[in-house]
């Protein structure tokens, strides 16, 4: 079969790319999906997504065992089923800062990703329930919308950052991004919207102004792609395993990779992409000898915890009367993200932006969200936002079934040790605070017995984890030595782009998905050779807070 486009992931990104691709007269897309159809109740159903963990939804990935924390592994979730991750994470809508994407830019030679360039895109994907404004957009397709459902604990701790001088914000994705609040979800009406419903099912409205599913766009799910086919230094196609057998797809103009900051750059080098000695270690013939894979960041984080006996939590609040409220009206504890408050703080004077955020969950994160939970418990998630380590995705076989070594060196830099620490003692005075201090009964973890930074470098090595943020193993760049060029292509090969947040050059200031649909947005726009939408800046200046 032949294709216009091919592409590989049904993700984030991958959704976005085969709608705004196939607005074209006549244009044929083939994307392709490794996992099963998203047909769990726990996908729509917000409270309910850690159950999609480890699960055929889920690639279940684990990380090798981490030097600096205690040599365990990590494990990170990672969507597989059509809409990636957007249908199996917490939901929280965060754009990241101003800052990040002028760094993309003045830094790593990213002509038009500054935030000026990016803010159009992330308008033209937005559909905002709270309306229109510099900041946002109405009448996209990826829905915006206030929870629907606050636990009186995150209430309380929210309070209680406010009351220690931490500024309010209503708005992360607004004028500023420092302060404490409620996150905005991607949900419709209490119930998770991913990219699959906002672009494969609904779609980008038409002329006349009505939505409707894409025309032109084959969609293959449970097609695990095991290679993409060069010819003559150009992409042509892919291999891909579906049913048992292997098939191979031809695209005319351009294969596009979207499988994520694991996936893709695993792709690229079982494709002869990558680190000339390890793909010869494997007896892969090499095309292009580049940097695939190296690079990797991710938000390390870690769960404190607090003892509040006197309020349900909200795993409690499962019932079957709760059930049917979000059912009928998808209102209740369970339209919740879980995450449903938190913000972004700097640590230290003279910060161009935040270095930490904060997630609040009224329940005990256990396992990682693995375990369930029996206690009442207030859970604060601290994640440093300038990550300091950098690891690696490496190959450990040429077989595609087999999973690649994700190494993301974890504690290895001081300085994200002591970032953890000051977020530690800062989260401690905000439990001190009214109305929070009146809720908890002593703190569970770490205790309040370990005090001294010896102490706590212990105990975060023991219990750090993942914010599941990994990115930059295809990092675009200015620099020839860079993967992919600032318009996405990967050096070396026609033909041929990667989209997702592997392509991310540095860790963004919040999640990445948001972030990789304004991405994909732009992406389909260099694809189709069309001019990008004007520069925005609002209030008449670029932004960095």
């Amino acid at each position: 079969m032949t294709y216009d486009y091919v592409i590989v992931g049904a993700g984030s990104a991958g959704c976005v790319l085969a709608a705004r691709l196939s607005e074209d007269p006549g244009v044929r897309v083939l994307l392709l999906e490794a996992g099963p159809p998203d047909d769990a109740l726990e996908i729509r159903m917000p409270a309910a997504f850690t159950g999609l963990y480890k699960s055929p939804y889920d690639w279940g990935f684990e990380t090798t065992p981490q030097e600096h924390a205690n040599g365990r592994t990590v494990y990170w979730a990672g969507g597989r089923t059509l809409g990636g991750s957007s249908s199996t994470n917490a939901m929280t809508y965060v754009r990241c800062n101003p800052y990040d994407f002028d760094t993309w830019r003045d830094v790593h030679g990213c002509e038009g990703w500054g935030y000026a360039d990016v803010l159009p895109y992330f308008l033209k994907a937005e559909d905002q329930q709270r309306g229109e404004s510099p900041y946002h957009g109405v009448g996209g397709p990826q829905r915006v919308e206030d929870l629907r459902y606050k636990h009186p604990l995150v209430r309380a701790w929210v309070d209680a950052a406010r009351a220690t001088g931490l500024a309010a914000n209503h708005d992360f994705n607004g004028p500023v991004q420092d302060g404490v609040g409620f996150y905005q979800v991607t949900q419709r009406r209490g119930r998770r919207w991913s990219t699959a419903d906002a672009y494969l099912r609904t779609g980008p409205a038409a002329r006349d102004g009505r939505r409707r599913p894409p025309t032109g766009v084959t969609v293959r799910t449970d097609a695990l792609v095991t290679q993409v086919v060069i010819e003559g230094g150009r992409a042509v196609g892919v291999r891909y395993l579906h049913d048992g057998a292997e098939q191979t797809v031809t695209a005319e103009r351009e294969v596009v990779v979207s499988g994520g900051a694991v996936n893709s750059p695993h792709l690229l080098m079982l494709s002869g992409i990558g680190p000339a000695d390890q793909l010869r270690e494997h007896g892969i013939d090499v095309r292009v000898d580049a940097p695939v894979g190296a690079g990797l960041r991710d938000h390390p984080t870690l769960a404190m915890m607090w003892h509040t006996p006197s309020t349900k939590g909200l795993w409690e609040r499962r019932t079957p009367a709760n059930v049917a409220l979000w059912q009928t009206l998808g209102r209740g504890p369970l339209a919740s993200n879980l995450v449903e408050g938190g913000g972004f703080v700097r640590t230290q004077d003279g910060l161009p932006a935040p270095d930490l955020q904060y997630h609040v969950v009224a329940a005990p994160v256990l396992r990682q969200g693995l375990a369930e939970p029996t206690t009442r418990t207030l859970s604060v998630l601290i994640t440093p936002l300038t990550v300091a380590n950098t690891g690696t995705v490496t190959l450990r076989s040429a077989d595609p079934r087999w999973k690649p070594a994700m190494n993301p060196a974890y504690l290895s830099e001081q300085a994200d040790l002591d970032l953890f620490i000051r977020g530690v003692r800062l989260s401690r005075e905000i439990a001190a605070q009214q109305p929070l201090s009146r809720l908890i009964a002593g703190e569970s973890a770490p205790g309040e017995q370990l005090t001294g930074d010896a102490e706590l470098r212990d105990w975060i090595r023991s219990r750090s984890a993942t914010a599941h943020h990994p990115t930059g193993t295809c990092a675009m760049g200015g620099a020839e030595t860079a993967v992919c060029d600032p318009e996405l292509r990967v050096r070396g090969v026609a033909g041929l782009r990667v989209v997702d947040a592997s392509v991310l050059p540095e860790a963004p200031r919040g999640g990445t998905n948001a972030t990789t649909i304004m991405l994909a947005e732009r992406a389909a726009d260099l694809i189709r050779g069309r001019k990008p939408l004007d520069p925005l800046f609002p209030g008449g200046a670029p932004l960095s807070g």
